[in-house]
């Protein structure tokens, strides 16, 4: 399918001597108008992708990291209504906060934020992250979609062990896609959805990437004739032969009713231009232009469709309110937009059938009857032994002074408030964390008793004291 982009860009991204010498080396092949080495967000310099998942029962969830070595420039911008987001604050630029060590896309909803404890002390481990005192803060901003019960059981989740392992996983080369990390669970507008990353070189080294995870309550699929949306950007056939559906074939599936009620898409964009926080801000907010000409409806209020913006460039950053670099920001904005949206087509023909969530290419086979699967990169399972091994590091803290004899760790901070190491069933995979139930005898039982004797005490002294007052 023809691109409207390669011979826009080819003629007219030409960026200013500022621009140049501050960018960071492009990582992938300098040919303007065309994807990356790898077409990935990878081929930006100094952005790796790691990525870890179960697709074994009762598990069909995951974790997607995308890391920055050096630290990035990092802004946000959210729009679905119903978002599952953490430190997002940091990242507005009337924050003191310079950017982010990593940014999580994850599965489990809210359950799953948690999975970003697990990154920040893998990252603490290597001393990454905002120097405080003696130590660091490594920042992490996250975002989750909505997965749980569709395909692995409502409680089987993400947890800190995860996050580290994808953060363990995360390297500059090659991006899986698919149902893989994040977007394991993932489906759209009645589809599998799933994971999908793109790039584009803009010449002169500066390279625009991104990465998503697709799982919306609209649909990737142009109702007219049932072609992927996402596909009137293609560059370089990088959809390898994807053609619009035979007629007879086209018959758009509808969503599920319990996929119209939580959902959301979620996205890295990048670029190796150097960017002040505002410029990343508005980057973010661009981009969300790329979901729109991709998925249709979006950014409902069942959606919490929320976009992360990177800089990786070092030297004077462009800036939003310096007219000389408004032609650089107009042409980096728009390239990830249009990345966004490649990507978004990336995760939806890659992604496979699981269960009753058919993929595009199995609801449309003739639009794929020439299409092979992308073979790039590695996503790996989550196992009992991985689990097991996180788990052992994530306990690795000073233990808390408490004067029990050695040996008894009831105190140390990785028992703290009922916690306990993960189940694993027998087949390899962790299963779900049971919740740690309180009663009468239990921490919160006996705080509820203390709290009502001291209560009913102060109540009695009131009475007496009144008593003794209106005697006088």
């Amino acid at each position: 399918m023809k691109s409207r982009l390669a011979t826009l860009l080819t003629s007219t991204l030409v960026f200013s001597a500022s621009v140049l010498g501050a960018a960071t080396p492009a990582s992938a092949a300098d040919t303007p108008g065309q994807p990356g080495k790898y077409n990935a967000i990878t081929d930006v310099a100094d952005i790796q992708v790691g990525q870890v998942q179960s697709t074994r029962a009762p598990y069909l969830t995951g974790t997607t990291v995308v890391y920055a070595p050096k630290m990035a420039v990092t802004a946000v911008d959210q729009r679905g209504g119903a978002p599952a987001t953490k430190e997002t604050d940091l990242l507005n630029p009337l924050n003191s906060n310079p950017g982010a060590n990593a940014v999580m896309l994850g599965g489990s909803s809210m359950y799953g934020l948690s999975a970003s404890d697990g990154i920040i002390r893998w990252l603490e481990e290597r001393g990454q992250g905002i120097k405080v005192g003696t130590g660091v803060a490594p920042i992490v901003p996250a975002a989750d979609i909505f997965d749980l019960g569709r395909g692995g059981d409502f409680k089987a989740r993400t947890t800190p062990e995860w996050g580290y392992l994808a953060a363990d996983a995360a390297n500059p080369g090659p991006v899986a896609q698919g149902v893989v990390g994040g977007g394991t669970g993932a489906r759209v507008g009645g589809l599998k959805g799933g994971v999908g990353t793109a790039s584009v070189s803009l010449g002169n080294g500066i390279v625009v990437g991104a990465i998503v995870v697709v799982n919306a309550v609209g649909s990737p699929v142009d109702p007219r004739d049932c072609s992927l949306l996402a596909a009137r950007f293609e560059l370089r056939n990088e959809f390898r032969g994807l053609k619009t559906p035979k007629a007879d074939e086209c018959r758009p599936p509808a969503a599920a009713a319990a996929e119209q009620s939580m959902n959301t898409t979620i996205a890295v964009v990048a670029t190796n231009a150097p960017l002040e926080k505002a410029a990343a801000a508005r980057m973010a907010s661009n981009s969300h232009d790329g979901m729109a000409r991709a998925i249709s409806p979006i950014h409902t209020l069942a959606d919490g469709d929320t976009v992360f913006a990177m800089s990786t460039g070092t030297g004077t950053p462009l800036r939003v309110n310096n007219p000389a670099d408004f032609g650089p920001l107009f042409q980096i904005y728009n390239a990830a937009a249009d990345t966004l949206s490649r990507a978004i087509g990336h995760a939806v023909l890659e992604a496979a059938t699981v269960e009753a969530s058919k993929s595009y290419c199995d609801r449309y086979p003739s639009a794929c009857a020439d299409v092979s699967k992308d073979k790039q990169g590695k996503a790996p399972e989550v196992t009992r032994e991985s689990v097991a091994d996180a788990a052992a590091k994530l306990a690795n803290l000073p233990a808390l002074p408490s004067g029990k004899p050695a040996g008894d760790d009831r105190d140390h901070p990785a028992r703290l408030n009922g916690a306990a190491p993960a189940a694993t069933t027998s087949d390899g995979s962790a299963t779900p964390v049971a919740f740690h139930k309180t009663g009468s005898s239990g921490s919160i039982g006996s705080g509820l008793l203390v709290a009502n004797g001291l209560l009913a005490a102060g109540l009695v002294g009131a009475f007496l004291i009144r008593r003794r007052r209106a005697s006088r």
